[in-house]
């Protein structure tokens, strides 16, 4: 299953108390929605999922699905290291009518492969909606193995892995023995291209808040054959793929957006802002892409 080739890991905007703020949510909403975004991931780790309530996640997710009104997919973050939970949040989330789910490898717990395999087993058969898988080692400490994705891929609704292990040799694996209709998403902006080049569909950004547009250019011109253009628009854009990561996301991207004048607030502890020297940084960046942006 396809939701499109840039799918936005949505932030979630906070008010000066720190709450979600529903008003600038609907403006980024729509500011995504114009600048190249196919889908959007709400209540993801971007979203800064393990410091909001359920009831905020479903919240969330009732005002994406009402905002979004069917134009673009709507996939929940309903994962956790709570099998049981996640199961809950799955059904409650598919009756709001998100279009899909997408389930984190369980952090903290540990479990082995046969324990990934079985949550995400249970979470699948406990919804009739498509499911995505999230590897993302470097923040859950296991990762997911080629053969327990494959394994999982046999599952009818489970239709994709976003892939944040940074390992190509696994992508390639994955692509090459699971089915057709079953698509690879790189969990890493700086990979879009290398992924897509051994079969890759696509990603699932942090940096398409602030360069979504560009990001579907690049890959335009990849799927169009023109491999050398693709290869210069990602060097071009590589540096604030980058910078979206000097600091614990999405602290920075948070940022950006707020210096790009869509106000997204801060973040929830235990994140802190951006020191000086990294929202210094974080301007540089954005002037070297849009020079008129910041004077």
């Amino acid at each position: 299953m396809n939701f499109g080739r840039v799918l936005t890991a949505m932030v979630t905007p906070f008010d000066q108390n720190g709450e979600v703020d529903f008003d600038a949510a609907e403006r980024l909403i729509h500011h995504l929605m114009a600048n190249g975004t196919d889908g959007l991931v709400v209540c993801g780790t971007t979203g800064e999922s393990p410091t909001l309530t359920e009831n905020e996640k479903l919240e969330l997710f009732k005002f994406a699905v009402k905002t979004v009104n069917g134009r673009i997919p709507v996939i929940a973050g309903t994962g956790s290291y709570n099998t049981r939970a996640s199961i809950e949040l799955t059904k409650k989330a598919e009756e709001i009518g998100v279009d899909g789910v997408m389930l984190v490898t369980p952090y903290y717990n540990k479990p082995n492969q046969e324990g990934m395999y079985e949550h995400f087993r249970s979470i699948a058969q406990s919804t009739k909606l498509p499911v995505v898988l999230y590897n993302i080692p470097g923040r859950s400490v296991v990762n997911l193995s080629v053969d327990t994705v494959v394994r999982l891929a046999e599952i009818p609704n489970i239709v994709a892995i976003k892939e944040a292990s940074g390992n190509l040799d696994a992508m390639a694996q994955i692509i090459e023995r699971t089915p057709d209709d079953f698509s690879l998403y790189s969990g890493d902006d700086s990979l879009t291209l290398p992924s897509m080049a051994v079969g890759g569909t696509g990603v699932i950004s942090v940096a398409s808040h602030i360069i979504g547009n560009e990001m579907q250019s690049m890959i335009q011109h990849f799927l169009n054959g023109n491999i050398q253009e693709a290869a210069k628009e990602h060097r071009k854009l590589l540096p604030i793929m980058k910078g979206m990561f000097i600091a614990p996301n999405p602290a920075p991207v948070k940022a950006a957006l707020n210096l790009k004048g869509i106000s997204v607030g801060g973040v929830r502890l235990p994140l802190v802002p951006l020191n000086e020297e990294q929202q210094k940084t974080i301007e540089q960046l954005l002037k070297d892409i849009e020079p008129q942006l910041i004077s």
